[in-house]
């Protein structure tokens, strides 16, 4: 075992970065959060991604918020959400709310907001999280005839053909309503997710491309409000005009970009960090991270999951036979105990144990170790030609499980294999969207809504916006909306199941492990705590005396 050696590399660090730190922080410095290089400017409906989504988190309020011990959804910006019908819904507003420059939130920021984000040119990457509302289509992009005579989406440069969608209306400024094209069961607990965001004015005055500007310094109605963004830190600021329920409790808090969690980690043990989500895959070794952070360490059961995607551009994983081989032949088991400690929990299919939903065993023998059958499959499939690399971002601590992955997979399939480490996050995004990479790709998921939908419609339906490997089956896409249509949870539940038990037979990415979080603080503060989705409440944090 390396541990005690590492341990004992740990605590050189520490006390050379004890040494030489010249700096104390005080109250009125505010806190230190570990950040990540965010894909996109900051806009609401085009970040899909944790380095800029737990930003938004903290400066955006929606119409839901969900609660930070359960995740249930709660009103935040809205006063009800009422519905007869699952398809009709009256939103009225709380009077009063406001964003970061003073002006009022009314009814028109919600639906102009949404409207902008489904309109086809503006090209937003969680546009497909407004399909549900009735007129979506005619926005996203143009319309052809299928061969059944029914007019369908046709994305291949047709211009829409409205600018707003009929399912909304303003009635007045704290009222407005929604229509969805079918009846929609989890419609309100939806609306808490970030894309769902009002954009105040200013917004629809920046006229730069892709409101670029707009996106360097957001303007939103949460407890926060941006006031510095550079290539290595995000200053938040409290909204002194923020009246919701959910206020920070300190007055500033700084993401500091990191692209190596091990210097984080290092950081917060000297106390040169106040925060950190990811605790380094090495220090979980025998809780040598609870050791170095006694007192001061967290754990939080949260909706997080992680898979690889099959690159789409690459002709050696077409077949399903080489997909099934590639998953069988990870020994799950074995990398969440070496490499995690027992941190993480071997997936056994693709949906987080934390939600409602949740059913085991979705991916069947297809996500259970067997080398015999997998070596079978790699063979029958002709195998595969060349290197195949598996891609993972280097400042989010993935290198050393992706390392364990390559080699079973050589050790147990006889291929060539070779893990390709980008410099950060952004990057990673960059290739995949572009669809640059061939192999395998890393495909975390944290959860943006508490609903077994938010693991199935944004990664697999044809379209969706974070659909990565281009999977796309007409069944698949069929049970969602049935499910969306459903009178009750149960029976949506139940047919989101079903559709689960789809990929589980076309396996369009490899299911890993779901995800306890660790996380730790510095000496500064008390206590700090973790919700759900794997994000700080910024509301619990308190600092010590």
């Amino acid at each position: 075992m390396r541990v005690p050696a590492q341990a004992a590399v740990v605590a050189a660090i520490v006390t050379l970065g004890l040494s030489v730190s010249s700096c104390t922080a005080t109250v009125d410095d505010g806190v230190t959060i570990r950040g990540c290089t965010p894909e996109n400017p900051l806009i609401a409906t085009n970040t899909n991604e944790v380095c800029g989504g737990n930003v938004l988190d903290a400066i955006t309020a929606k119409l839901v918020h969900y609660n930070a011990d359960t995740a249930a959804p709660e009103l935040d910006i809205a006063e009800s959400i009422t519905t007869k019908d699952n398809q009709n819904f009256t939103v009225k507003l709380k009077s009063g709310y406001k964003f970061s420059d003073g002006t009022e939130v009314k009814a028109k920021n919600f639906v102009d907001a949404w409207n902008w984000a489904v309109y086809g040119p503006n090209g937003q990457l969680n546009e497909y999280f407004f399909e549900p509302i009735e007129g979506y289509y005619d926005m996203a992009c143009g319309t052809s005839v299928g061969t059944d005579g029914k007019e369908a989406p046709d994305c291949t440069g047709k211009p829409p053909k409205s600018k707003e969608m009929t399912g909304l209306k303003v009635v007045d400024d704290t009222t407005f309503t929604i229509k969805t094209s079918t009846p929609v069961s989890n419609l309100v607990t939806r609306l808490g997710y970030t894309a769902f965001a009002p954009q105040p004015d200013a917004f629809f005055a920046d006229t730069s491309e892709g409101k670029a500007d707009f996106g360097n310094a957001p303007i939103g109605a949460g407890p926060y409000k941006m006031t510095s963004k550079t290539d290595t830190k995000m200053v938040l600021e409290k909204n002194a005009d923020y009246s919701g329920k959910n206020a920070g409790s300190v007055p500033k808090v700084t993401f500091r970009i990191y692209n190596d969690t091990n210097a984080a980690y290092n950081d917060v043990v000297a106390n040169n960090l106040d925060v950190t989500d990811v605790i380094p895959a090495d220090q979980l070794l025998n809780d040598a991270w609870k050791a170095s952070l006694k007192d001061r360490n967290g754990v939080k059961d949260t909706g997080v999951f992680q898979a690889v995607t099959y690159s789409p551009k690459d002709p050696n994983l077409k077949s399903l036979k080489m997909r099934q081989a590639l998953s069988m032949a990870i020994d799950r088991s074995l990398i969440t105990k070496q490499i995690f400690n027992n941190a993480r929990v071997p997936a056994t299919g693709w949906v987080s144990p934390v939600v409602d939903g949740y059913k085991a065993n979705a991916c069947g023998d297809n996500c259970v170790f067997n080398a015999a059958k997998a070596k079978q499959l790699y063979t029958e499939a002709g195998g595969y030609k060349g290197t195949m690399p598996i891609y993972v971002n280097g400042d989010g601590g993935h290198q050393l499980w992706a390392d364990a992955v390559c080699n079973q997979l050589q050790a147990n399939l006889g291929m060539k294999c070779a893990v390709q480490v980008t410099p950060d996050f952004k990057t990673l995004r960059k290739g995949i969207n572009a669809r640059e990479y061939k192999g395998l790709y890393r495909a975390g998921w944290q959860m943006d809504y508490p609903s077994i939908e938010n693991f199935l419609a944004p990664i697999y339906a044809t379209g969706a916006s974070s659909n990565d490997g281009d999977y796309s089956n007409p069944k698949f896409d069929a049970l969602l909306k049935q499910a969306a249509a459903a009178p009750t949870n149960e029976q949506a539940n139940a047919l989101y199941q079903q559709a689960e038990q789809i990929l589980g037979q076309d396996m369009p990415t490899i299911p890993l492990w779901y995800q306890q979080s660790q996380y730790g603080w510095s000496t500064k503060l008390t206590s700090i705590k973790m919700t759900p989705f794997s994000t700080f409440d910024l509301s619990s944090i308190v600092v010590a005396g």
